[in-house]
C-alpha cells in the first residue's frame, strides 16, 4: 500500500501528460477544458508527490 501511495503523484503526472499527448495527436488542442484538466492533474500530481514523499519514510 505504501508503494502505491508513494507513486500516486507520479501516476497523476503521467495521466496528465498522456492526455496532453493524445490531444496533440488528435489535433484537439483548442479545447480549454481538456487542456486545463491535464494541466491541473500535472500540478496536483507534483504537489502530491512532494507532500507524500516528505511524510512517508521507508
Amino acid at each position: 500500500m505504501k508503494g502505491l501511495l508513494k507513486s500516486l503523484g507520479l501516476i497523476l503526472i503521467i495521466v496528465g501528460a498522456a492526455i496532453l499527448i493524445s490531444c496533440a495527436f488528435t489535433g484537439n488542442v483548442n479545447n480549454n477544458v481538456i487542456l486545463g484538466t491535464s494541466a491541473l492533474l500535472i500540478v496536483i500530481g507534483l504537489v502530491t508527490y512532494i507532500q507524500i514523499n516528505k511524510r512517508i519514510v521507508d
